[in-house]
């Protein structure tokens, strides 16, 4: 029987379209309704069963250690006698995960954080997202996807403006990548991959992008599948992205929210 795929989050980046609040930490510690969008994220992998995280941090990494050193008091109903110096937990919220957090250096690439990580990933096939969007994405279908094609990388393919790099896709899979076309409507990358631990063997070094190298090689290698995602989904590169997502969130109506 296959292990249960561990999922990778690349959490290293400064977020500088965010520097409001991104100055004071990185950008998966951003809150949308009092909790990091990386928590967000998180359990939307945990609602399907995947509780074993590898995080990527580098800018202000220090900040999510101590937040997931924190987490399980803060989400408990705790009595402390200061007189016998003495805790006790009544109840938790905590989830049921196991949280890797590694440091990836401050200015590495997202390809070259994912190479630093191998000794962590063994040899099973992993999930690979960034740390800054969220969508009611299937995650099992990802795993169906993957395994029934066979090929190093499934990526999630989602609807969103032209502001982004488009896919152009082939069937069941991911032939080249199309720089920020004019328009609405193309296809782009909405991260939620899956990937075979042999695709690290075509990151150089700290200096390989994901998208603009390994991704785009994998494309040309005919090693990309697709699963085309028509549900929501939603980035958050601007103030702007996170007010949508607050708003979503405050409505009880935030369509990530499968749990």
């Amino acid at each position: 029987m296959a292990a249960t795929p561990k999922v990778v989050i690349l959490a290293g980046g400064r977020g500088s379209r965010l520097a409001e609040e991104t100055d004071l930490k990185p950008k998966p510690m951003v809150e949308i309704g009092g909790r990091p969008i990386l928590w967000h994220i998180m359990k939307i992998y945990s609602h399907y069963g995947f509780n074993e995280f590898i995080i990527c941090v580098g800018y202000k990494g220090y900040l999510i250690k101590e937040f997931f050193a924190n987490y399980y008091m803060h989400v408990s109903d705790v009595t402390f006698n200061l007189t016998k110096n003495e805790t006790v937990v009544h109840r938790s919220e905590a989830e049921p995960w196991t949280v890797t957090v590694i440091d990836t250096g401050l200015e590495t690439m997202t390809g070259g954080r994912l190479r630093r990580i191998r000794d962590h990933l063994g040899n099973d096939d992993f999930f690979l997202t960034y740390g800054d969007g969220v969508a009611d994405v299937n995650v099992p279908a990802i795993l169906d996807v993957h395994r029934s094609n066979k090929r190093l990388t499934t990526m999630t393919a989602v609807r969103a403006p032209g502001r982004f790099g488009a896919l152009q896709i082939d069937d069941d899979r991911v032939t080249a990548f199309v720089e920020k076309p004019p328009g609405d409507g193309s296809w782009i990358n909405g991260g939620f991959m899956m990937m075979n631990p042999r695709v690290l063997d075509l990151i150089a070094d700290d200096s390989t992008a994901l998208e603009l190298d390994t991704l785009s090689n994998l494309a040309g290698l005919g090693e990309l599948n697709v699963h085309l995602h028509h549900g929501f989904w939603q980035a958050m590169d601007t103030l702007r992205d996170r007010r949508v997502l607050e708003e979503l969130w405050a409505s009880g109506r935030a369509p990530w929210k499968v749990w």
